[in-house]
């Protein structure tokens, strides 16, 4: 079974802590990242942005060197006590083969993003095995005050007890425990071929965003084509497909797909590209019980 090796039970973010803000993905505009750091600064908290927050290379934030030396600058760092990525984009997934992973273990604290960083969040999850946090990210969501995402992000940060109820659709009821696994669909799927799914029971969680009904299918059929998942998936929630072409399409496919699998499927939860979002610990225990899911505190 995969061990987690990271004890979030141990994790407090006070008021007066450090949080590190890393580009590690496309570049960052100024103007976003100094109204996220006096947001965050306004909640208390100090921040240290990476040294390369403002580089740009074509359509990244700076050179992948560049972007690994903040990153394992900032694990490194005992000020720092949560690292929070600026925004998504593009890039995660070039970095991800170069990362020091051992130093990241031996200086475990969280770290924090989704669409595009969700490649990041797997990989250190996988390769470290700390707990990360598919949450919202500083220049798209912490730049101006979201009491929805404050409240669900230092709740899932301090460990709290966490349990959503979903405003969709069970396209299978049932009962089944997991620990929680996935992220931005595409950006999940950029991984195949790379040994990066949990060795132990998971419940997959999913969204995306200006995908077409049929890329969706096809990502999931990816996906289902690995032995690995297919062995140790025992339940999926679904959180937005933003701007898909149908609909209808995209619902009669979740319906194929929860008789073909057999396993608990749930749509409705806020894990999205949109407004507001809650934060999703990877590698935590959780249990799905027809509408509800619950994270457990071990």
């Amino acid at each position: 079974m995969y061990k987690i090796l990271y004890n979030n039970n141990a994790m407090r973010l006070k008021k007066g802590d450090t949080i590190g803000i890393i580009a590690l993905s496309g570049e960052c505009e100024e103007e976003a990242v100094i109204k996220a750091k006096k947001h965050i600064e306004s909640l208390g908290y100090n921040v240290c942005l990476s040294d390369n927050i403002l580089n740009k290379n074509n359509y990244l934030a700076g050179t992948d060197e560049e972007k690994i030396n903040c990153l394992h600058k900032f694990f490194s760092s005992k000020d720092i006590k949560l690292i929070l990525a600026a925004r998504g984009g593009y890039g995660a997934i070039r970095i991800i083969n170069k990362i020091d992973y051992d130093l990241i273990k031996r200086n475990s604290k969280p770290f924090c993003g989704y669409s595009d960083v969700t490649a990041l969040l797997l990989m250190i999850y996988k390769k470290a095995g700390i707990t990360t946090y598919h949450s919202p990210m500083a220049c798209t969501d912490f730049y101006e005050s979201n009491k929805f995402n404050e409240t669900h992000f230092f709740d899932a940060i301090n460990n709290k007890e966490l349990s959503f109820i979903s405003n969709g659709k069970c396209y299978k009821n049932g009962k089944c425990r997991g620990i929680l696994f996935g992220g931005n669909l595409s950006t999940v799927v950029s991984l195949c071929g790379l040994d990066f799914l949990p060795d132990d029971d998971f419940i997959f969680f999913a969204e995306d965003l200006n995908e077409p009904v049929y890329k969706i299918d096809k990502m999931f059929q990816q996906l289902l084509n690995i032995e690995k998942f297919d062995k140790y998936c025992k339940g999926i929630i679904l959180g937005d497909f933003l701007d898909t072409d149908n609909a209808n399409w995209l619902d009669n496919y979740f319906e194929e797909l929860a008789k073909k699998l057999d396993i608990p499927i749930v749509s409705g939860f806020q894990i999205t590209h949109s407004k507001n979002k809650i934060t999703i610990p990877i590698g935590k225990r959780a249990i799905i019980e027809n509408k509800i899911l619950r994270i457990i505190n071990e």
